[in-house]
Formats: structure tokens, C-alpha cells, sequence
């Protein structure tokens, strides 16, 4: 194992060491009030991310960069290069780093869920908590299955278009309004300093 990928390795177990945390905190301390439909959204949702998510770690690691290549004039094709030439840090950060913190997030939405049913009895409550998360463990699974195989026969589509998204995410947005901002000022700067030299130029030069 080279070393790089090693320190990518370690840094993805700490960086999924304390989202984990963080994340298993919010949902313990936040998820539990919430109404039935808010937690049956919540859970739908970390399903679906999860899903999406393990979709375009899939199309990563089977995109080739020579069909890439073909496509080299179609929008996101610069960032969907850098996604295929980092495809071991994205599979793992797609796959694993999401699909864990996402488990967790469905899992506590599915305890939530259970809770706002209000079950008195214990053996009821319990068959109720395993009949959910077997729900969501199950739902999740087919999800991923059928987005891993739109994953591998449309590789190159999937990759193209979450480099479009990122291209056009709302930092690339910012980051581009102010370049034009601040491109607009260097602008009126440079026209102003023209207007000065040219009056300067008419003021040495008066017409007789």
C-alpha cells in the first residue's frame, strides 16, 4: 500500500470516527420529538442520499478516462476527470463515509418513528422497532441496487452530470459572482484611468 493511500485511509477513520459522533448526538438529542410524518421524511430522505450517494461512488470506479476522454467537450467534464483520477477517495467517502453517517441518521429517524406510535406494551413495541429497521435496512438495500446497476451501464452519464452539479453548486455560484464583481471593478478602474489620461492629454493640447 503506497503511503498516500494509507494517510487517506487514516483520515477517513477519523473523519467518520467523529461525524459518527456528532451525528449520532443530533439524532439522540433531536429525533425523538419529532412527529410521525417529519420522521418518516427523514427517513426517506437518508435513504434516498444514501442511495444517490453509493450510485455515483459506483459510476467512479467503473468509468474508464479514455471514454471519459470522448466526452471531453460536455459540461463537467473537468471536475468528473478529477472525481475518475481520485476514484479510490471518492469511492470510500461515497460508500462508506456517507453510508455510514446516513445509516445511522435513517436508524434514529425509524426510532423516532417508532416512538411517536406511542406503544405502551414492551414485546409490541420491540416487534415494532425490528419490523422498522428491517424496513429500512431492506428499502435502503434495493435502492443501492438499483442505482449501482444504473451506475454501471451509464458510468459516464452519472459522473458527467455530478460534475455538472458540483460545477455549478452554490460555492462555485458565489465564487463566480464575486470573480465578476471584482472583474467589473478592475474594469471601471482601468476605463477611469483612462478618461484621466485623456484628459489630461486634451488639457495639454488645447484646441486653438
Amino acid at each position: 500500500m503506497k503511503i498516500r493511500n494509507l494517510n487517506w485511509a487514516v483520515r477517513t477513520f477519523v473523519l467518520s470516527i467523529f461525524l459518527s459522533i456528532f451525528f449520532s448526538v443530533v439524532s439522540q438529542s433531536l429525533f425523538p420529538t419529532l412527529p410521525a410524518f417529519l420522521s418518516l421524511f427523514v427517513i426517506i430522505f437518508f435513504m434516498v442520499f444514501a442511495s444517490v450517494f453509493d450510485m455515483i461512488g459506483v459510476a467512479v470506479t467503473s468509468t474508464s478516462l479514455e471514454n471519459l476522454e470522448k466526452r471531453s467537450k460536455s459540461k463537467g467534464f473537468v471536475t468528473a476527470k478529477k472525481l475518475c483520477q481520485n476514484r479510490e477517495k471518492v469511492s470510500s467517502f461515497c460508500g462508506d463515509v456517507v453510508g455510514d453517517i446516513c445509516g445511522i441518521l435513517s436508524g434514529a429517524g425509524g426510532v423516532s418513528l417508532v416512538l411517536a406510535m406511542h406503544i405502551q406494551e414492551a414485546s409490541v413495541y420491540f416487534l415494532a422497532t425490528c419490523l422498522v429497521s428491517s424496513l429500512i435496512a431492506g428499502l435502503t438495500i434495493f435502492g443501492k441496487a438499483i442505482l449501482k446497476s444504473y451506475a454501471v451501464e451509464n458510468c459516464e452519464k452519472v459522473v458527467l452530470a455530478t460534475g455538472k452539479v458540483i460545477e455549478f453548486s452554490i460555492v462555485d455560484f458565489l465564487r463566480s459572482f464575486f470573480q465578476k464583481r471584482k472583474n467589473k471593478k478592475i474594469v471601471s478602474k482601468q476605463s477611469n484611468k483612462l478618461c484621466k489620461r485623456s484628459s489630461k492629454h486634451d488639457l495639454s493640447n488645447p484646441k486653438r
